[in-house]
């Protein structure tokens, strides 16, 4: 299985948040749509990636408040990224050597998506279940 098919699987919605938006302000829109990561986008390029470690660390250092921290002052700049021709296996094995729990999927410099740790497991698992009902059934025949 391709990191293409799992996307195809997931849909097309992408979230995105420019650098400059206040931090506050992206973790309501990831609990809204109860995602984990927002691609950070300035002018249609990849400028990083925001997810709920990075807003945790800044809770801790900052005594529990945000205040007026920007997503840019917070977000990780160069983070873990793959193409969709990539295979699920290699992905799972790079994201757990890295601990990367969110990676953006570009197509040069388009972004299709965000696979998380979630959708590879997940992609696995029901690669798994298929090869074995196909086991089963060879040995009844």
């Amino acid at each position: 299985m391709l990191v293409s098919e799992i996307l195809r699987i997931k849909g097309s919605t992408l979230f995105t948040t420019p650098p400059a938006r206040p931090v506050l302000e992206a973790v309501e829109a990831m609990a809204q749509n109860d995602i984990g990561s927002l691609v950070v986008m300035d002018h249609g390029r990849l400028a990083g990636l925001l997810t709920f470690a990075e807003v945790l660390q800044a809770l801790a250092e900052r005594g529990g408040t945000l205040g007026s921290l920007t997503v840019a002052e917070i977000c990780a700049r160069d983070p873990l990224t793959t193409g969709p021709g990539l295979g699920v296996m290699d992905l799972r094995r790079i994201m757990l050597e890295r601990h990367a729990r969110y990676v953006p999927v570009m197509d040069g410099s388009t972004l299709l998506g965000v696979v998380s740790f979630h959708d590879v497991a997940k992609a696995v698992y029901e690669e798994q279940i298929f090869e074995n009902e196909m086991l089963k059934s060879y040995i009844e025949r």
